[in-house]
């Protein structure tokens, strides 16, 4: 990839070692292996950064974050788009030193870093296992081809075209399971707009 700064920022968080938090970690893998990009727009696995993700935002005029949260009330699974201060009472705080990401947007806001900011939630099941344990659960396994489709339609909104990579790691039935994922994203997204509804949760399953 180019050495330039990004326009778009998609940032997946999370910690890929207790189960399904690492769900935003995933959707960014995921993201890689199966489409290409242009030169302006930048997919990141950025763990647990915390602080540290804010030299990132340099130069960055919208990013989508990707993560696990909880409590929100839906089934495990459950994919929906949320402004930042929406989604910081269900984030999941990744470790004991952890902060939330509206709370990284705020002190990047200080220093003149603040880029227009939306997220992308999954109700966590089990983030808790007894031992480190590497993958997801069954319900959100389910969830990750809508949340890619869920990245992918938001960065539409933005102009972003994204094509399919040829690459040996992609997978065919995994990005048509994505298309159909996004068609009916949007499908929901018009019926909520001729009925008057607001948009907020267009993305959820």
């Amino acid at each position: 990839m180019p050495d330039i700064e990004p326009r778009i920022l998609v940032l997946g968080i999370g910690n890929v070692l207790m189960l399904d938090e690492g769900i935003g970690n995933r959707v960014a893998v995921e993201l890689e292996k199966n489409y290409s990009f242009p030169d302006d727009v930048r997919i990141m696995d950025a763990g647990t950064m915390g602080l540290g993700m804010m030299h990132l935002f340099r130069g960055v005029e919208f990013m989508l974050v990707v993560d696990a949260m909880d409590g929100s009330g839906h089934p495990p699974g459950t994919v929906v788009r949320i402004a930042p201060e929406d989604f910081a009472p269900n984030q999941v705080m990744h470790s004991l030193h952890d902060i939330r990401f509206v709370d990284v947007l705020e002190a990047a806001k200080l220093i003149g870093l603040m880029p227009e900011a939306d997220c992308i939630g999954i109700q966590v099941q089990d983030m808790s296992p007894a031992e480190i344990t590497i993958g997801l659960s069954e319900p959100v396994e389910a969830a990750v081809p809508r949340a890619v489709a869920a990245v992918l339609y938001v960065l539409e909104e933005r102009g972003v075209q994204v094509q399919p990579l040829e690459s040996p790691d992609a997978d065919d039935a995994f990005r048509e399971t994505v298309a159909e994922a996004k068609a009916d994203i949007a499908r929901r997204q018009a019926e909520r707009a001729a009925a008057g509804t607001p948009t907020t949760g267009e993305a959820r399953s």
